[in-house]
Formats: structure tokens, sequence, C-alpha cells
């Protein structure tokens, strides 16, 4: 992919910290893949909003499969942080 320099202004405590776990030739590396999720993260709320403008909001029922299933989702994170069985599943 090409690549163009911009100037960009932030906060010095952060991008010191920044610099300081990725080291400085990391650094446009990190920036670019935070813009790339930010990016991500947008387009899943546009998605969300025009989901919900086409077939409304989520029956009861609905909301509580999709919070069953963020449970699930936490448990596993937890456990794969633990060294549980998650982890396990993972590393497979």
């Amino acid at each position: 992919m090409a690549t163009k320099k911009y100037t960009v202004t932030l906060p010095e405590e952060l991008a010191e910290e920044i610099r300081a776990e990725v080291g400085p030739g990391a650094f446009s590396a990190y920036v670019t893949r935070a813009i790339e999720r930010q990016r991500e993260h947008d387009r899943l709320g546009e998605l969300v909003a025009w989901m919900r403008e086409k077939d409304g909001p989520l029956t009861d029922e609905e909301q509580a499969a999709a919070d069953a299933e963020l449970r699930d989702i936490e448990r596993w994170f937890e456990e794969l942080e633990s060294g549980g069985p998650g982890a396990e599943a993972a590393a497979a």
C-alpha cells in the first residue's frame, strides 16, 4: 500500500508512552493500526444503525440471546487471560 507522510498533533504523554512500548521504528505502524481499528468500529456502528433502521429494534428474545453470547465471549477471554481452558483451545 502506498504511504504518505502526515502531520498530526497528539498529547505528548500519550505519544511518549506508545513510543516507549513499541519503539520509535514501530510508532507509525501502531498509529496506523489504531486508525484502522477506529474505522472498523465506525463502520460497524454504521451497519448497526442501518440494521436497526431496516429491521427495527431487537426483540426481548434476540436481546437475551445477544447478551448470553456476549457473556460467553467475555468468559472465554477471561479464561484465555488466566491460562484456563479457553487458552488451550486458542493455542490449538
